[in-house]
């Protein structure tokens, strides 16, 4: 899967990841291959990630929107 995180003012992160766990309006959620296609409103907490070789990963979002489809996390935030 690839994970893309963009900012008003740079991407923050793209790269392949095995797993993102994301701060969603209704509760965090985890996105795994395959996952259905989505689109989620983001609040306050940490998107963490892990990438192929295990290595975890997260930071701090105030707010956004993630979108979901054919194995890619589009992830807009504040």
């Amino acid at each position: 899967m690839t994970l893309k995180v963009i900012s008003a003012e740079k991407i923050m992160y793209e790269g392949e990841v095995t797993s993102v766990t994301l701060p969603g309006e209704l509760g965090s959620f985890t996105v795994l291959k395959n996952h259905a296609s989505l689109i989620s409103v983001l609040v306050r907490g940490k998107v963490c990630y892990t990438e192929p070789d295990g290595a975890r990963e997260e930071f701090p979002v105030t707010g956004g929107i993630a979108d979901v489809d054919d194995n890619v996390i589009s992830v807009c935030i504040y």
